[in-house]
Formats: structure tokens, C-alpha cells, sequence
């Protein structure tokens, strides 16, 4: 598994968009069975833009969702099959909302009451729910994440009072 490609754009002084790094993204953890690339994070939205960022956004020990009034983030992970040492994510439960599309191969959303098989193509939305990834096929998946910063209504946060929340 090889490092995503991030291209970061800015501005000249004269206001001209020029591009400001292109390589690897810094940051990558791996885990078994799977390698998280963070591509870019923002601290609050909408986020302040000026000519180039003021410092790295990614963090060379990334949490799995965002901490509290985060604004944003953007990772990449490569799921390997079970073949290649691939497990199931633990179940967990982030206090985002979360736009998942897989890019290659297929992995499996799994929640409370349901399976899901997802494809090539498929973009999933996940709202703050309990779920886990499984890569059941043969071959490698990848899958882009973007996490937006959410909050929990009163009704809801009733129901999940007292669930492991990651931060």
C-alpha cells in the first residue's frame, strides 16, 4: 500500500493560485489489516483561508473521528482482505457525519441489525451510528472518508448517553 498523493493549492501574493506542496501525505498510520492515510484536516468551519496554510493539519498520531468542534477532515484507507491479514474494524460510533465512498474492491458496513456489501461506487453516509468495516473479498479495498464535526440532538443523545463515543 502506497501513501495517497496530496496536491495542497494556494495563493501567490498577487493573488495568482499556485500549487504549494505535491507528494505522499505526512501522516500514515498503520494498523493490522489496515493503513489510514490523513490527507487534510480544518479545526472549525468554515475555516479561514489565507495565502498558504499556517502549519501541517494532519497530525502524526491521528484519532479515529474528529474531537469535539473540529470542523473537518479527509483520509484515505486501504482495507486488506482477510488473506492478507485483514480484520474487521471494532464497532464504534464518532460524533460526525461521515461521506464514505469506496474506490476500489468492496468491504461490508456493518451495523447494529444489518449487513451492507458495498462496491466500487458506492458512497455511504453515515450519521453517528454504530458500525464496523470488513473486507470479506479477495483482493484490497480503499476507501475515501470525509468526517464533518456534528452534534447529537437532546432525543438522540438520550439513546446514546453512556455508549463509547470516539473523540
Amino acid at each position: 500500500m502506497s501513501a495517497t498523493r496530496r496536491i495542497v493549492t494556494g495563493h501567490a501574493p498577487d493573488g495568482r493560485s499556485v500549487v504549494l506542496a505535491d507528494g505522499p501525505v505526512p501522516h500514515v498510520r498503520s494498523l493490522p489489516g489496515a493503513q489510514f492515510d490523513e490527507v487534510w484536516s480544518v479545526e472549525s468551519a468554515p475555516a479561514v483561508l489565507g495565502l498558504a496554510p499556517t502549519g501541517e493539519p494532519t497530525s502524526g498520531a491521528p484519532q479515529i473521528a474528529l474531537g469535539s468542534g473540529a470542523g473537518n477532515l479527509i483520509r484515505v484507507i486501504d482495507f486488506a482482505p482477510a488473506s492478507g491479514g485483514g480484520r474487521r474494524s471494532p464497532m464504534h460510533r464518532t460524533r460526525t457525519i461521515d461521506y464514505g465512498i469506496v474506490l476500489e474492491g468492496e468491504v461490508v458496513l456493518i451495523l447494529s441489525d444489518s449487513e451492507v456489501p458495498l462496491r466500487a461506487g458506492d458512497v455511504v453516509i453515515q450519521r453517528g451510528t454504530d458500525h464496523a468495516w470488513e473486507n470479506r473479498s479477495a483482493w484490497p479495498a480503499k476507501m475515501v472518508f470525509v468526517l464533518i464535526d456534528a452534534e447529537f440532538n437532546p432525543e438522540l443523545s438520550k439513546l446514546v448517553d453512556g455508549q463509547e463515543i470516539m473523540a
